[in-house]
């Protein structure tokens, strides 16, 4: 399946990214397509798709687009991104000045001639001349969008902004006409200022939810600002020369001296030093780096001088990945949100309709002007701006901070599924242990020491590639052991290895459980006990997540045996444990689970079981970001990580729910009180306010989101 995206530009609401949706599913071979406000970016996948068609579908929607080149550099464009949305809240901030500065003024020079009773044929005018300026400047965006909506037949939040103000702003000049030209008084009030009032209030709305969405997505500026935007090249003579880490290819030797960033992957040449990686996988102590040892772009050189050769050029460096996938959960949608555009999208019209039954009404009842601010209440009052901020402000706060902590979030989808599972399934090997066989004990017969046990047993398991032979030569290696040469090997697939040291017969016989008889000249020395360590975070994680109210399971395709004695270990309950499984048996045992239900594994040999459970998770190495089974990937040494992105999933998934309620609460009060003309006079200003009030809860909610993620980020670093 192809994916596209496209850049879509005059995204003012939920509204405007349904219409272009609609658009474009409309396309041949179009399954789905997710249009984001807060990124203006349309994420399109199907079958031969066409870029340039899909652009010219959105643009003839009424929304200019074009497709983002596949090969655009990642931090170019989260910079694009950045610069739009600063644009945006520029934009609105100066319509927010310039629609306060006509207001304020003048409302409060129409009040206080109210009141100390002026009556001056000359403030009428003055009232018409700063609300026909407010119309103009500062209400010429709403207008602009509302008029092209109409061209195409569709509605928008602009609409009712647009027939509310406009309402208030002819229904005044119609009355200034006959009073001021035709010298006709028609005994009703003008509303000029109101007008100018609404188009203020809700620009100052705008401005701030803007502002919000820029402040929002500052996680990935966070992350890019971690690679150097330059890279020291060494050159055949050994000089070095700087050039845009950007334009540095695959191959390249670079020189990374002591307290600068590693500007790209690559592999150690030459040096040794201390590396901090914290910034991609979490691990808050520094990693020793020695010749073949990879290096992540963002992280920080402590200590030593270090030659790295690249292995891939700048533009695909992990932090511009990582910025990639983080920008493209932030640009998608949950389910939760797709239901509330379905709304917004028949909102508009259905309130139409309810204000001119009021206007109706009111008429019949033979109070017209009552009917007339009734009517202009309902509009704005019922224009649910804050119901596009609901969702998106919540997914970007939780996905920026997830990738602070170095868990990447794919879409919002997986997010919204992770605040909801009830069943959590890991794989054992290399999962809840480390995946590496290690020595665990030791056992001496017949007066030999530790380390002759070691000695014999490390010789002829030097030439095995057996993983518990790989085991036993690092422990010989770690004491420091000199291990004398072998003669005569010989390996016995299940059952072990056997070969001549020192002039002596030497016999390693393994069994099923990974315990190991070693045996000179046929007498038993000693046995080795080799296992594969457990997470020093898997206990911990694991009753973290079951006092959360998870139903924790394991899945392993070891003896049952030694499934349970790891089981045991880490706090799984026995029957919670599935042993002996096939690639096949996992993706059943998923299936039979309750869900929504997640799967934990390595990405590697688990794709299967990733792909049938809800939410898959990856525990990936730092460079390997990009496994196509998983839905959310977390560092290799953080089972933690697992835990960690459940609980932000679950506070982000709140958040969405209280900012939907904030987002309805008002108009679904303030309609009945509008229709039946409860708000008096002062109506259509009771609704711009309580409108940007909706819009600043909504926001108010998200930057609490954000304050409380971050909080607890510190707190456990």
């Amino acid at each position: 399946m192809d994916t596209i995206e496209l850049k879509v530009d005059e995204l003012n609401c939920a509204a405007c990214s349904s219409a272009v949706e609609k658009a474009l599913n409309s396309v041949d071979g179009v399954v789905s397509s997710s249009v984001a406000v807060a990124t203006g970016r349309a994420t399109i996948s199907g079958n031969n798709l066409n870029g340039e068609l899909l652009a010219k579908i959105a643009t003839d929607a009424g929304y200019p687009s074009e497709v983002i080149d596949e090969g655009i550099d990642p931090s170019k464009l989260a910079t694009e991104i950045e610069t739009r949305q600063n644009k945006n809240a520029s934009d609105w901030k100066r319509r927010a000045i310039l629609g306060v500065s006509i207001w304020a003024p003048f409302e409060a020079l129409h009040w206080s001639a109210a009141s100390l009773g002026i009556e001056g044929s000359w403030i009428p005018w003055v009232m018409f001349l700063a609300s026909t300026t407010s119309m103009i400047l500062v209400g010429g965006g709403f207008f602009s969008s509302a008029i092209g909506a109409a061209k195409r037949f569709k509605t928008n939040m602009d609409t009712l902004i647009t027939i509310g103000a406009s309402s208030a702003y002819f229904f005044s000049l119609f009355i200034f006409i006959s009073e001021k030209i035709f010298d006709h008084d028609l005994g009703y009030p003008m509303y000029f200022m109101e007008a100018a009032a609404l188009l203020a209030i809700i620009s100052i709305g705008h401005w701030l939810e803007a502002t919000s969405t820029a402040k929002a997505g500052s996680a990935i500026r966070e992350l890019l600002k971690m690679q150097p935007d330059t890279a020291e090249i060494i050159a055949e003579d050994g000089s070095t020369t700087k050039m845009a880490t950007g334009e540095v290819g695959e191959g390249i030797r670079l020189l990374v001296r002591p307290g600068s960033r590693i500007p790209i992957d690559g592999v150690v040449v030459d040096g040794m030093s201390e590396v901090d990686e914290s910034i991609v996988t979490g691990e808050p102590l520094p990693i020793a780096k020695n010749i073949g040892d990879t290096l992540i772009a963002g992280s920080m050189n402590t200590t030593g001088q270090l030659i790295l050769e690249t292995t891939v050029d700048g533009r695909h460096t992990t932090i511009s990945r990582i910025a990639q996938l983080v920008t493209s959960a932030q640009s998608s949608k949950a389910g939760i949100q797709r239901i509330a555009d379905k709304v917004s999208a028949i909102f508009v019209p259905i309130v139409l309709v309810i204000a001119a039954i009021t206007v109706i009404a009111w008429v019949i009842a033979g109070d017209i002007e009552t009917g007339f601010v009734s009517a202009v209440t309902i509009l704005v009052i019922s224009c649910p701006c804050a119901l596009g901020l609901a969702t998106p402000m919540a997914v970007m706060v939780a996905a920026g901070e997830s990738s602070l902590r170095g868990i990447l979030v794919k879409d919002a989808g997986s997010l919204e599924l992770a605040g909801k599972i009830v069943t959590i399934i890991f794989d054992k090997t290399g999962t809840l242990t480390q995946g590496k066989p290690v020595v665990a004990t030791i056992e001496s017969e017949n007066q030999f020491s530790e380390e002759d046990i070691l000695k014999y047993a490390a010789s002829v398991e030097t030439p095995s590639e057996h993983p518990v032979a790989t085991a036993i030569v690092k422990e010989a290696s770690n004491r420091n052991i000199t291990v004398p040469s072998v003669s005569n090997f010989e390996a016995t697939a299940g059952i072990g290895v056997r070969g001549i040291v020192d002039g002596k017969n030497v016999t390693v016989i393994r069994d099923d459980a990974a315990t190991c008889k070693i045996e000179l000249d046929g007498k038993i020395i000693g046995r080795i006990t080799v296992t594969d360590a457990i997470r020093k975070e898997a206990k911990s994680t694991i009753a973290e997540l079951q006092a959360s109210g998870i139903d924790v399971h394991m899945l392993s395709g070891d003896r049952k045996e030694t499934a349970l004695s790891v089981a045991k270990e880490v706090g799984i309950k026995p029957e919670n444990v599935h042993a002996e499984a096939s690639p096949s048996d996992k993706t059943d045992i998923i299936s039979s689970l309750p869900r929504p239900s997640m799967m934990v594994g390595d990405g590697i040999n688990d794709a299967a079981a990733l792909a049938a459970s809800d939410v898959g998770v990856a525990i990936a190495s730092g460079t390997n970001v990009a496994m196509e089974s998983a839905s959310i990937i977390i560092p290799a040494n953080r089972i933690e990580a697992t835990a960690e992105s459940i609980h932000i999933a679950k506070d982000a998934l709140t958040t969405i729910k209280q900012n939907l309620v904030f987002a309805f609460m008002y108009n679904v009060a303030a309609i009945p009180l509008a229709a039946f003309g409860l708000l008096g006079e002062n109506g259509p200003l009771i609704a711009a306010a309580a409108m940007g009030f909706s819009d600043i809860t909504v926001i108010g909610n998200a930057i609490r989101l954000k304050h409380k993620l971050r909080k607890r980020r510190i707190k456990t670093q």
